[in-house]
């Protein structure tokens, strides 16, 4: 199985780079902004417990997160693989994701980590929040917060896997297609050394 972890800051392409390798590579797309919208939008008791802390740029606490990932996983029988988008996002989330994939006899096989610059995000996440509408992206504030909180809490789940070797920085500035084909170049080197 392929496993990737596709990480960086938000508004670094994490979404758009993901629904490109899940086309290439026939993975499974695990976002947990997916997940956390849909029951936002079904207004579950879970989508209004994220919101709350959405809303204000704050991550949604771990079991919560956890729970609804491994649910969401669990429809899948025999993929060929995951890409998980926005997750893990903190050290305790990367623990637990290694803990859940043992016990389907698998493993993270890398993380690919889109390095983008604070500046560059701040204006992608003002322009998308003006092209999509999301309030959490229209309010320089939370922008800035949610930057804040990658930093301080996202950030360090690098040194997790840089740990196991298993944590490949790209360039996340430039155009889509280059970046993608950046992606492309260290999942097939990874494939051609299994």
């Amino acid at each position: 199985m392929l496993n990737i972890v596709l990480f960086g800051p938000p508004g670094s392409g994490k979404g758009t780079q993901a629904a490109k390798l899940v086309e290439k590579y026939s993975l499974i797309h695990l976002s947990t902004g997916d997940i956390f919208r849909a029951n936002i939008k079904g207004e579950t008791e879970l989508g209004t417990l994220a919101k709350s802390y959405m809303d204000k740029g704050q991550l949604v606490p771990d079991e919560v997160t956890i729970g609804m990932l491994q649910s969401e996983a669990d429809k899948y029988e025999a993929p060929k693989g995951f890409i998980f988008d926005g997750f893990p996002r903190t050290m305790d989330q990367a623990v637990a994701l290694d803990q859940y994939l043992s016990g389907r006899a698998t493993s993270i096989s890398m993380m690919l980590s889109l390095e983008v610059d604070e500046e560059e995000l701040k204006k992608r996440l003002l322009l998308r929040g003006k092209d999509s509408g999301r309030a959490d992206d229209q309010n320089p504030e939370v922008i800035q917060n949610r930057i804040d909180v990658y930093h301080r809490d996202t950030a360090p789940a690098k040194a997790y896997y840089s740990a196991q070797n298993k944590y490949c920085g790209i360039n996340g500035v430039g155009a889509i297609e280059d970046i993608f084909n950046l992606l492309c170049t260290e999942i097939d080197r990874f494939a051609a050394a299994v």
